[in-house]
């Protein structure tokens, strides 16, 4: 095995790039979720789940701290312009402001905000895109401080700081689902390890392993369970599409990648050698 791709998205929840190389940190790849959009209705720091408009953006480090934006329009935004809230706030057409990272302390950033529904049950299902019949993930893979914040504190990352797949996953979901928009991006993968001719979803079986990557070690801690997002629409080539988190959840249980924590960090790069540990 090799790592085929290796993703950095600096906004949450927006489209982000390709790199050949990057370093691994505790947190995950350096320069990965830095910035997030705050949605200033609900009062807690926004992803697509919610406001789905974002999806569409693309977010590219400028270096220096700055991040620009691709809009759909065609036009770009940078973090430093003075214009950039009410900019993006029209570009997903609901109230935002972009924040860069916040120390954990300051908790109040991370906190919930409000629901758009007064029932859990409800709320819950449309978060992640849930039908009546369907059953919700196991909420107990995801780390207990996740019920009062929306991200973990100090962090713009889902639950954990990686999410990793397969060219076999990607492979297995373009062949169930031969008339969907099947790829990476819809995904948002932090690495796609080349898993050659093998068949399905080989990353399910590494749940509770540890994942050598060059010189760098990851503990792979669960499966990925897929909300709305993955529903929504990143661009004209990647449209909405609904089957997929369907098949998601009545084939592959609910899962579709794979949730790591990094052990030993360092650099990776594009082609370098993946072992289990």
């Amino acid at each position: 095995m090799q790592v085929d791709q290796i993703w950095r998205y600096p906004v949450k929840s927006m489209l982000g790039a390709r790199v050949e190389q990057a370093e691994l940190a505790a947190n995950g790849v350096v320069g990965d979720r830095l910035w997030a959009l705050r949605d200033e209705v609900r009062g807690a720091i926004a992803s697509a789940r919610k406001v789905a408009g974002i999806s569409r953006l693309a977010a590219t480090y400028a270096g220096a701290g700055r991040v620009t934006i691709a809009l759909p329009d065609g036009s770009i935004v940078s973090s430093d312009d003075a214009d950039a809230d009410v900019r993006l706030s029209r570009a997903v057409d609901h109230p935002v402001t972009l924040w860069g990272h916040q120390p954990a302390s300051n908790t109040d950033h991370y906190r919930r905000g409000r629901p758009d529904n007064a029932d859990v049950m409800t709320e819950l299902r449309t978060i992640f895109g849930r039908l009546d019949d369907e059953p919700l993930p196991d909420l107990s893979i995801f780390p207990p401080e996740m019920a009062e914040f929306e991200y973990p504190p100090g962090n713009y990352f889902d639950c954990y700081p990686l999410m990793i797949m397969t060219t076999s996953s990607l492979r297995s979901m373009r062949e169930a689902l031969p008339g969907a928009a099947i790829d990476e991006r819809r995904f948002r993968p932090s690495l796609v390890i080349d898993t050659a001719d093998a068949l399905g979803h080989p990353e399910f079986g590494w749940i509770g392993r540890r994942l050598r990557i060059g010189m760098t070690e990851v503990q792979i801690g669960s499966g990925c369970p897929r909300c709305v997002t993955v529903t929504r629409e990143f661009c004209d080539d990647l449209p909405a599409d609904r089957s997929v988190l369907r098949h998601v959840i009545r084939e592959l249980d609910q899962n579709l990648g794979v949730y790591a924590t990094v052990v030993s960090g360092g650099r990776i790069e594009t082609g370098d050698s993946v072992g289990l540990v």
